[in-house]
């Protein structure tokens, strides 16, 4: 599908040097933007429990944050499912129900119990990071009920003591009341009529959310270190560093707008923009392949003029490849839950920020590249060759 007249070439090089004064500008504001005011990270980068939860009856996200003060969790975050009424993500930071100060209270109430029955000592006990659950390792077996009774006497609810792993192993586990299971008690209690049922519970500890972020770092990182190989590999060094720019720019400039609008950041967003590089290399390699074969076509050509030409000539497949890609993008943001909309708009910002990368920030980061370069070592070797011809 054709949408301009063959031959017609746009001199889209001409104002290269304001376009990409504004590129970088935007890069600029967009790193600025992670130390002011920083990014939103959610669940999954920072730890803590989220909750998806639904009401049989109307409740307004103003009471929700009011019971949710009641019960403790004043700084816990409520979002609304649009498209679902009555139905709210609530998000906390707390991630284990435990403090430190139970803890040493489950300790010292299990120690004192085995104490009373002889030949029985305690081994070992220990409380994962959700402090949802007590492991007690003993030196020999024990009525259950002696460990249930031990909570009785402390600050903590436990919903049952039961033996764990093989039998020769001595191991009990008892299992207490989470930050969710406690949470969802106290809604219960206060919207009793309404009958709030959890559709999702997840959660993520302080350190697995630091490793998850160490990760998704990483990955980008990766993704972008080995396309610069393979871009450098498939045509020469004039080319790759502005296909590793452009990638580099669509994904900042992603995530600033991200930042900016204070949408949350989580894994779903990390595979949106590695989608983004992998769709922003793509469209620019296409583009590259035509002026790497318009140089060997027109030699008389400065490079300049050749991306100009290529560029035009590859405008009609940019517009339809992009257009209908942004179409299906925009209907997943219009009609999709509120979890595909937060990718689809990385989506959408991402892919128009390709398009636009792969004509004014990698096309003339390449003739920058071999003007400023590669064009002085071809002088100087054609030099070379004209006085080795004179001494022949």
């Amino acid at each position: 599908m054709e949408f301009f007249k063959p031959g017609l070439v746009i001199d889209f090089m001409r104002h290269r040097r304001v376009y990409m004064s504004v590129s970088f500008t935007l890069v600029a504001l967009s790193l600025a933007s992670l130390f002011f005011p920083g990014p939103n990270f959610g669940t999954d980068f920072l730890g803590g429990t989220e909750i998806q939860v639904r009401f049989d009856g109307e409740v307004s996200s103003g009471d929700l944050r009011g019971a949710l003060a009641d019960l403790g969790y004043a700084s816990a975050d409520v979002v609304e499912v649009v498209e679902r009424p009555n139905e709210y993500i609530i998000r906390t930071g707390e991630f284990s129900a435990i403090s430190e100060e139970q803890r040493v209270q489950i300790r010292d109430a299990i120690t004192a119990a085995v104490e009373g029955v002889e030949g029985v000592e305690l081994v070992r006990l220990r409380i994962p990071e959700g402090g949802d659950k007590v492991r007690i390792q003993l030196s020999a077996d024990v009525d259950p009920a002696v460990l249930s009774a031990a909570f009785e006497g402390i600050d903590v609810n436990a919903l049952g003591v039961r033996q764990f792993g093989n039998p020769g192993s001595h191991t009990y586990e008892a299992q207490l009341t989470g930050v969710a299971e406690e949470l969802l008690t106290g809604l219960g209690t206060r919207f009793a009529d309404r009958a709030p049922t959890p559709e999702r519970i997840e959660r993520v500890g302080p350190r697995a959310g630091a490793q998850l972020r160490d990760a998704a770092v990483k990955s980008l990182l990766y993704a972008i270190f080995f396309i610069m190989i393979y871009v450098a590999f498939r045509f020469d060094m004039r080319f790759a560093p502005g296909g590793v720019v452009a990638m580099a720019h669509d994904a900042i400039i992603t995530v600033g707008v991200f930042v900016l609008l204070q949408k949350e950041f989580n894994l779903t967003i990390i595979a949106a923009l590695l989608t983004i590089v992998g769709y922003s290399i793509n469209d620019t390699i296409v583009v590259y392949d035509r002026i790497r074969e318009n140089v060997g076509r027109y030699r008389d050509k400065t490079l300049y003029d050749v991306i100009n030409l290529s560029t035009s000539q590859m405008l009609s497949r940019t517009i339809v490849t992009s257009g209908t890609t942004l179409l299906s993008v925009s209907a997943f943001f219009i009609w999709g839950t509120s979890v595909i909309r937060d990718i689809s708009f990385a989506l959408f910002i991402g892919i128009l920020i390709g398009t636009y990368s792969s004509i004014y920030v990698a096309a003339p980061l390449t003739e920058w590249m071999d003007r400023r370069f590669f064009s002085r070592v071809k002088a100087r070797a054609k030099r070379a060759r004209a006085r080795e011809r004179q001494k022949a």
